[in-house]
């Protein structure tokens, strides 16, 4: 009873912050089982919790291979882990209870509503129904298209386990796949780096999982009303400007580099250049080595990681919505104006606040693990930054740091994915005291600046 009275007691992030680590938990218990493990040997707790954190956190890193060192029992509980971490496991107990026809009480309500980032409560319950429809549907579909690809090279039963096993993981933003074997691990997509079918059907993948449930809805009634909604039309715009502006750096930068795309024909450079663009929407996966790109090509995916997805999906970063409110901004300072407008919209000063704020705490949680990491890691610093950048951002991307980590490198790792899958607004109203409200104000100052 008193239980039952404290949970009713926690706040939406409390609640949100307590279930991820809860899935995680159990996710490790489950990998640890000798069973779960190829060797028949159980996995190490670190690893075990830190694979455990990768997949509820759709992030992707690995401290050892998931198609080698897994048996097939260990790569479902890591797909479930994916699916249940990218849809949100409100989203899941929802599912459940609709079911069930099971009622959604109140408190449920707002949990859902702080999961998706949503300012009010109003048409929420509609809104996971719609998720739960549109992720399940577009990943049957990929799930049927990657089957019949596959078919051609492992058998329809592997490639049918193969299809639905990486439609789901591809959706969901997380970087896991099973193409690495004993001899040649961590390989991802390499070995299709210029097949058009495979890349096409991921990037789109990626890309529907990265701009939100809220974007996709207002997408498909837009045949009926004709109009997107402000935070679409962002969301989209800049979406499709990272993409294109990704793949043509990329493309100049590796152009002749024959470790990457250097020896690729033109529509296999171009192919290459924009899946290595899409994929730090915070997917993961690649289709040439990260690590054998040139250090501008490099530090440019780190910029794109850092930016990430976009609110109410299943990736991770300071978000397209908050980037694009940055620029804005400076366009206004340096124009003179005082209202920040997008597309005819002026945004309130509480937003502008929050996208700042977001940012900043960002930039200092990244700069804070790379220090720390720098320390205890034997390796170059851009290699270090790489991974924490995309161990907050949750996607995935590797130059190879990651299965040579300490066990305190690990951790701190494993920390960064849950601050980043959970958002950090979110967590620190988790862990702050119950706020009161200021009965006054105090008088105002002015500081010079610049």
């Amino acid at each position: 009873m008193i239980k039952k009275m404290k949970f009713r007691q926690m706040t939406p992030p409390q609640i949100l912050v307590l279930g991820f680590a809860v899935i995680i938990l159990l996710g490790t218990g489950l990998l640890m089982l000798p069973f779960a493990s190829a060797t028949g040997q159980s996995i190490p707790f670190i690893d075990a919790l830190f694979t455990s954190t990768s997949a509820t956190c759709v992030t992707g890193l690995v401290v050892v291979d998931t198609g080698s060192t897994y048996t097939m029992f260990g790569q479902v509980v890591i797909v479930c882990l994916i699916q249940i971490g990218g849809l949100g496991f409100m989203t899941m107990a929802t599912l459940l209870a609709f079911v069930f026809r099971k009622k959604i009480t109140l408190k449920e309500r707002l949990v859902l509503q702080e999961a998706f980032n949503q300012g009010s409560m109003e048409g929420i319950v509609r809104l996971i129904r719609r998720v739960l429809i549109y992720s399940l549907t577009i990943e049957a579909i990929a799930a049927v298209i990657f089957t019949i690809r596959w078919s051609f090279d492992l058998g329809f039963s592997k490639a049918l386990y193969f299809g639905i096993w990486h439609a789901i993981s591809m959706f969901n933003n997380a970087g896991f796949d099973l193409f690495g074997t004993v001899d040649a691990p961590f390989i991802s997509l390499t070995g299709y780096v210029d097949d058009f079918v495979i890349n096409f059907v991921a990037m789109a993948l990626i890309v529907l999982g990265g701009i939100g449930f809220i974007v996709m809805s207002d997408a498909i009634d837009f045949r009926s009303t004709k109009r997107l909604s402000l935070h679409s039309k962002v969301v989209l715009s800049m979406t499709g400007l990272l993409i294109v502006l990704g793949a043509l750096i990329i493309f100049i930068f590796e152009y002749t580099n024959n470790r990457t795309i250097g020896s690729l024909h033109m529509g296999g450079k171009i192919l290459a250049s924009f899946f290595q663009s899409v994929a730090p929407r915070t997917a993961g996966p690649n289709t040439v080595d990260i690590g054998a790109m040139r250090q501008a090509s490099q530090f440019f995916m780190v910029i794109l990681m850092f930016i990430g997805a976009s609110p109410g999906s299943t990736g991770g970063g300071i978000k397209t919505t908050t980037f694009t409110i940055l620029i804005a901004a400076i366009i206004t300072m340096i124009r003179g104006k005082e209202d920040i407008v997008i597309f005819r919209y002026r945004l309130a000063k509480d937003r502008i606040l929050k996208a700042i704020t977001l940012t900043m705490v960002a930039l200092f949680l990244v700069i804070m693990v790379t220090m720390l990491l720098s320390t205890t890691e034997d390796s170059q610093l851009l290699k270090i930054l790489f991974e924490v950048t995309s161990a907050f951002a949750t996607v995935g991307l590797t130059m190879g740091l990651t299965p040579d980590l300490t066990t305190f490198g690990k951790i701190l790792i494993s920390l960064t994915m849950f601050a980043g899958r959970l958002g950090l607004i979110t967590l620190a109203y988790a862990l702050q005291p119950k706020q009161e409200k200021e009965l006054f104000r105090y008088p105002e100052g002015k500081i010079t600046i610049g």
